[in-house]
């Protein structure tokens, strides 16, 4: 997908999606896999570093990232080795008391079988630089740089969109589809007439990043992806960005005004004592709580902030924005492939919607407690009254904030609780507890993955040598659904059918499981069409 300028941009695209960050990327590496015609188009010529709101990537993001073969690629890019530190800590100052910390954090230690990618913490510019890469490199489609989405018209065929570029020169391509990633002021979302509905916190934030040279030598709690700053003078959220010198902090309760007049008191305040600091850049923020009333209109779909916004507490936003890219993605590849049919559209507010409110509750949950909410007297005393109040804020720090490090319940047990294009399973079935849920990951012999052996399309797993197969095979070649079986061998299948309750397991092309049975079902031509979302295949 090489990058192109306006003057040699394609009349038509069967996608178009406004927006090259991170969201907008991931959903046209989706698309592109799928080989699927697509543009992307960013206004920013390059990726900045200024600003690198996200750090966390958690474990199902870079589950995604293996699947698209940029896991590693990313590991070896991102300046902090999941291995260099697993912890939050929680003190008085980078130099002062510890209160409490958290270990095992964000899911950057692996656990057994649970997932085949550990969590990662990368700066948000390392990842769209990581995907940009992707996109060039993926044959359909092509990246736009320096333009921007300026309009956007649709009639029952087509989508018609007008790009602006940096010199004012307008052109216009016409998609089958478009994605609006284009961030909270989204030009795609007021096109279509969809707002924000919510709330908005009434603190402000003040973010940096700065370089200080010599920090590290001072730092007497070790190396931890983020340190909670509980003082008076600077109660603040600060974390490397690298192993050298280079930090972020948010000020929490500073507005504008004051952060970029005192940032280096700050600075000094979390450190615990005077150092060498150059702010490199500020992001001013105050927390929203938001999702938009509809994410689609007709052949316009929003995702990504375009959609919602949420606390960053959890890091939990530009990964739900990647589920987003990852569920359009593969949905609107099987309707331009012919196999998917109108339901599997309609599915991508009714699946997602639930997981993006659910993740502002958890965000805002998060929030309650920041650096602010833990001030007591005594802290730092050296004395008694200094032994009990540090115990009594550590205490409150575990009962308060664990949720927000250990959220992979959240993170991996996201459930499609009702779809189109998920059968309805009754209460109590063989497997009913599955149905809708991400596949339990396995690793096999060897070490290798289960979901390395899932098509990119649909997947029937067959858990030992006797289960059949066949009228599920014969119903998806009817209805020219593609589908992929895989059979796991003994004596793992058993194990596996064990855990699963079913001998038959079909998997999206999201690893969410759509179907479990011990048998075929009595109509599997019924099965296939929930699944394809009433295909056009469907009259056949």
């Amino acid at each position: 997908m090489p990058s192109v300028d306006n003057k040699h941009l394609p009349r038509h695209v069967q996608v178009l999606v406004a927006g090259g960050g991170p969201v907008g990327l991931a959903a046209a590496v989706e698309l592109g896999r799928r080989d699927v015609d697509c543009l992307v188009v960013e206004p920013r010529a390059a990726v900045s570093h200024a600003r690198p709101r996200c750090k966390t990537l958690n474990v199902r993001t870079m589950e995604h990232l293996r699947r698209w073969g940029l896991a590693e690629r990313l590991r070896e890019r991102a300046p902090l080795p999941a291995s260099w530190s697993q912890d939050v800590v929680f003190c008085t100052s980078l130099t002062g008391r510890e209160l409490s910390r958290f270990t095992g954090v964000l899911g950057l230690a692996p656990d057994g079988d649970r997932f085949p990618e550990t969590g990662q913490q990368a700066p948000q510019y390392v990842l769209e630089e990581v995907l940009r890469e992707a996109v060039e490199e993926i044959a359909p489609g092509r990246l736009v740089l320096g333009s921007k989405v300026v309009g956007v018209r649709q009639d029952d065929d087509l989508v018609s969109v007008t790009l602006e570029d940096g010199a004012g020169q307008r052109t216009v391509v016409t998609a089958d589809y478009v994605i609006g990633c284009d961030g909270p002021r989204s030009v795609v979302r007021d096109e279509i007439g969809a707002r924000y509905v919510g709330g908005e916190a009434l603190r402000p934030n003040f973010g940096m990043v700065f370089r200080s040279p010599g920090l590290w030598e001072h730092v007497t709690h070790g190396p931890a992806v983020q340190y909670w700053v509980v003082n008076a003078t600077a109660p603040a959220l600060v974390g490397p960005l690298d192993r050298t010198d280079t930090w972020w902090a948010i000020g929490f309760g500073v507005d504008r005004e004051t952060g970029e007049r005192e940032a280096r008191r700050i600075i000094d305040g979390l450190a615990g004592r005077p150092v060498e600091a150059k702010v490199l850049s500020t992001d001013p923020w105050t927390a929203r709580m938001q999702i938009v009333d509809r994410m689609r209109d007709g052949r316009v779909f929003l995702a990504g902030d375009a959609a919602h916004l949420n606390p960053p507490f959890g890091g939990h936003g530009l990964n739900t924005g990647i589920g987003d890219a990852v569920d359009l993605g593969w949905k609107l590849a099987a309707v331009l492939a012919g196999w998917g049919g109108p339901e599997v559209l309609d599915s991508y507010e009714s699946e997602r919607r639930p997981v993006q409110e659910r993740v502002i509750r958890e965000a805002t949950a998060n929030m309650r407690v920041l650096s602010t909410e833990l001030l007591a007297d005594n802290l730092d005393a050296d004395d008694e009254a200094g032994a009990k109040a540090r115990w009594a804020a550590g205490a409150r720090i575990q009962e308060t904030k664990k949720a927000e490090f250990h959220s992979l319940d959240l993170v991996l047990g996201l459930r499609v609780a009702a779809s189109p294009i998920v059968p309805a399973e009754p209460e109590g079935a063989a497997g009913s507890a599955w149905t809708g849920a991400r596949l339990p990951h396995l690793f096999l012999e060897g070490g290798r993955s289960l979901y390395d052996l899932l098509d990119a399309d649909l997947t029937l797993l067959a858990l030992g040598q006797d289960a059949s197969v066949t009228a599920v095979e014969e119903a998806a070649r009817l209805r020219g659904v593609p589908l992929t079986v895989v059979r796991l061998p003994e004596p793992v299948a058993a194990a596996y059918a064990e855990v699963l309750g079913a001998r038959l397991v079909l998997v999206r092309p999201d690893q969410v499981v759509a179907w479990l049975g011990d048998e075929a079902p009595g109509d599997a031509l019924a099965l296939v069409d929930t699944l394809s979302g009433g295909s056009a295949a469907r009259s056949t």
